[in-house]
């Protein structure tokens, strides 16, 4: 990159350096096809990986579409760009980026907004999962900057409103921050994961991210309600998942955060009121603003249709769940199951020490009980080594942990 060519490099010093302000200034925020055009031809003219991030709008909007794209490239600077006066026609932008590396951090929350907008990553580099992997107890980007390249990084805007316009010039400064030292940070760590004998894995993480599908839809998302334990009956859970679903329509056709329409706590205490008229809804906490005043049919409704629900259609008690009860029954429940999962969970933590990295990364804690729940018909290490690779395991993980797995699926209470 440009800006650490020409004095970007590591300090000497112990103390971190603050970077409050890009190298090379804030760039012009590219918002028409004219001016993507052009970021295009000098990003083209570019060498090496392309260091991506994005800016979402958690909290305020429904929809995670991304409302700023962060690029740099060495030897063509850095771009802001607007998706949103674009109309999300990027297409320039696809064709450029298509056969280069990505480094982002945390790319599994990036890359979905990108998808959105057909951008898609030939190879990828992830700088959070590749610090997780180095043993990096604290993987924040601030954090592994600070660590790796010295420099402490202006923070202050991640949970900015980023839908907001026109974006305060702090903010674009925040932004461009956050891929100005990306690249030296791959480098950093490409070179300690090569050191320790993780590329490999490393490689391999990376692509099982890039290729990841997207999750599958929640069942019963509105069991996520915080404050749902306080419900004890059928007929109240129905009632907080009417509440919850016309909540979501709501929010949906507002694209504004779920909270924002009508938080948790206050679906809950509706519930436990169980109020029967506007007067009485309105009367409750948060029902009787201003603004929610004009909802209170929108809310009565649904707490009307609850009550009179047939007992067919009423949720049951517990949701709905197709793996292995909580670890805490499962002594109760199979004393031996209980027995192999305690084993199996010593041999990856003594495995995951001694490579130095979590043992989640090691292998997914998920896939690990389901596995000692419910152990494979082909009790050989060749049928544990099956099992994982179908849960997703990726051939490091295999490598590394079948045979403690099948060791501890021997174990009995």
């Amino acid at each position: 990159m440009d800006d650490v060519d020409s004095g970007l490099d590591a300090p000497e010093e112990s103390a971190p350096i603050p970077l409050t302000e890009p190298a090379e200034g804030i760039p012009a925020v590219v918002a028409d096809q004219e001016a993507l055009e052009h970021a295009c031809a000098r990003l083209a003219a570019g060498t090496g990986a392309v260091a991506v991030d994005t800016e979402r709008a958690s909290g305020y909007r429904y929809w995670p579409r991304a409302y700023l794209i962060q690029l740099r490239r060495e030897g063509a600077g850095t771009f802001l760009i607007d998706p949103i006066p674009l109309a999300g026609d990027l297409a320039p932008l696809a064709e450029t980026l298509s056969h280069t590396e990505w480094v982002l951090h945390a790319a599994s929350q990036d890359l979905p907004c990108l998808a959105e907008l057909d951008l898609h990553p030939a190879a990828l580099f992830d700088t959070e999962l590749a610090g997780r992997l180095a043993g990096y107890e604290r993987v924040a980007l601030g954090t592994l900057v600070e660590l790796l390249l010295g420099y402490r990084l202006e923070k202050g805007h991640s949970a900015a409103d980023w839908s907001k316009r026109p974006l305060p010039p702090s903010w674009l400064n925040y932004a461009a921050l956050d891929v100005e030292l990306l690249v030296p940070l791959r480098e950093k760590l490409e070179a300690e994961l090569s050191v320790q004998g993780k590329l490999e894995w490393a490689r391999q993480e990376f692509e099982a991210v890039r290729t990841a599908e997207p999750p599958a839809p929640r069942a019963e998302p509105w069991r996520r309600t915080s404050g749902i334990h306080k419900i004890r009956s059928p007929r109240g859970l129905a009632a907080v998942r009417a509440l919850w679903e016309a909540r979501d329509e709501l929010a949906r056709k507002r694209d504004r955060a779920p909270s924002r329409i009508l938080p948790d706590s206050a679906i809950v205490n509706a519930v436990l009121a169980d109020p029967r008229t506007s007067a009485d809804l309105q009367a409750l906490p948060v029902f009787g603003g201003r603004v929610q005043r004009r909802y209170t049919s929108n809310w009565l409704r649904p707490l009307q249709a609850a009550r009179v629900l047939p007992a067919a259609e009423l949720p049951a008690a517990n949701p709905v769940n197709d793996g292995p009860p909580p670890p805490n029954r499962w002594a109760d429940k199979d004393p031996d199951a209980a027995a192999r999962l305690s084993a199996a969970r010593t041999a990856l933590a003594e495995i995951a020490e001694h490579r130095g990295l979590p043992v989640e990364n090691l292998l997914l804690p998920d896939l690990v009980r389901r596995t000692c729940w419910q152990p494979p018909e082909d009790d050989t290490v060749e049928g544990v080594a099956e099992v994982l690779r179908a849960g997703g395991a990726r051939p490091w993980q295999v490598s590394l942990t079948t045979e403690a797995l099948h060791k501890a699926l021997q174990t009995t209470a």
